[in-house]
């Protein structure tokens, strides 16, 4: 009588999900560990609290940005749009605590437009988002110093500042928890839920194939118009934050349209769009952060940021195009 002998399984490794969280997650841990060695009191709530609170506008840029990315657009005027909020609400308000609310609802307006001219430009006129969001970051500083005549007027209220400086005291574990992190909570949650609704599932289908989408009766032009609002949206907000937070400045949004980009493919998102979530976008943007906060301590000069930022980026497009090659 022949024995038969059992065949052995195949041993199933599980993959991670291309776009997912795990990776960014991952790399996230491994930083905090190697900052707690090196800083053991960044690691205390205080600290903490402190640090997400200076990291708000980035975040909420590379939220921004997701959505124009993840689309399969660009967006590269929020730099020049956060530089053109903050002048603009210090020459508005003029340190008057009377102004500050109407300026506030005149920078997301402000925000929502140059988002609108932007998706429009690009979505109706066919132009490319490269070319649109690069000609818009060129008008916006050139009219801003037009306007300011080449230097920065009138000031910021205290009430407009309390949004970046201020924070609630004496919470329980945490210690004082910034005004800023607590709006950056809020947008987080809604940019969570507008990507698990029926428009984040048409964004990303239109980012992944908008030929196929469009013959699905989906509207792709209105869709990335909407995305290109709600980056739009984000740096309005960013500048509020980072106004209160860092004073007015000429250079107050310099480089933070390649910071978010960077922090989006760090994230996990495709370049090419279609693929990737805005929490990974966002942790994205905390791990870049929190690289930059590794580097300062371990003596390492910030001009090397531009580089790192610049690597991660031709990193993500060669694996990006490596994955597309092997498909």
């Amino acid at each position: 009588m022949q024995t038969v002998q059992p065949r052995s399984l195949p041993l199933r490794v599980p993959r991670v999900r291309p776009g997912g969280v795990l990776p960014i997650l991952a790399i996230l841990a491994v930083l905090l560990v190697l900052v707690g060695i090196r800083q053991p009191d960044f690691l205390a709530p205080s600290s903490l609290m402190s640090f997400l609170g200076r990291s708000a506008p980035i975040i909420l840029l590379a939220a921004g940005q997701y959505f124009v990315i993840v689309s399969g657009e660009f967006d590269l005027s929020v730099g020049s749009l956060v530089t053109a909020q903050v002048v603009i609400a210090a020459r508005l308000i003029d340190s008057d605590p009377a102004r500050t609310w109407p300026v506030v609802l005149l920078l997301l307006a402000f925000g929502a437009l140059v988002g609108l001219v932007n998706g429009l430009v690009t979505t109706r006129l066919r132009v490319p988002s490269f070319i649109t969001t690069l000609g818009m970051f060129l008008i916006l500083v050139g009219a801003v110093y037009l306007w300011s005549d080449g230097a920065p007027k009138g000031g910021l209220s205290e009430e407009f500042r309390r949004f970046g400086r201020r924070a609630f005291e004496d919470v329980p574990l945490l210690g004082r928890v910034p005004y800023a992190l607590v709006v950056l909570v809020v947008v987080a949650v809604a940019a969570v839920l507008l990507m698990r609704s029926d428009f984040g599932r048409t964004l990303v289908a239109v980012g992944d194939n908008p030929r196929t989408a469009e013959l699905s009766g989906v509207r792709v032009w209105r869709t990335r118009t909407v995305a290109f609002i709600l980056s739009g949206l984000a740096a309005a907000v960013a500048a509020i934050l980072l106004g209160g937070y860092s004073g007015v400045s000429f250079q107050a949004g310099a480089g933070l349209e390649f910071g978010a980009i960077t922090a989006v493919v760090l994230g996990g998102v495709a370049l090419g769009g279609g693929r990737g979530a805005v929490v990974g976008a966002m942790l994205g943007a905390l791990t870049l952060e929190l690289l930059f906060a590794l580097m300062n301590f371990y003596g390492v000069s910030g001009a090397l940021r531009s580089t790192v930022q610049g690597g991660i980026i031709l990193l993500a497009v060669a694996v990006s195009a490596t994955r597309s090659s092997s498909r």
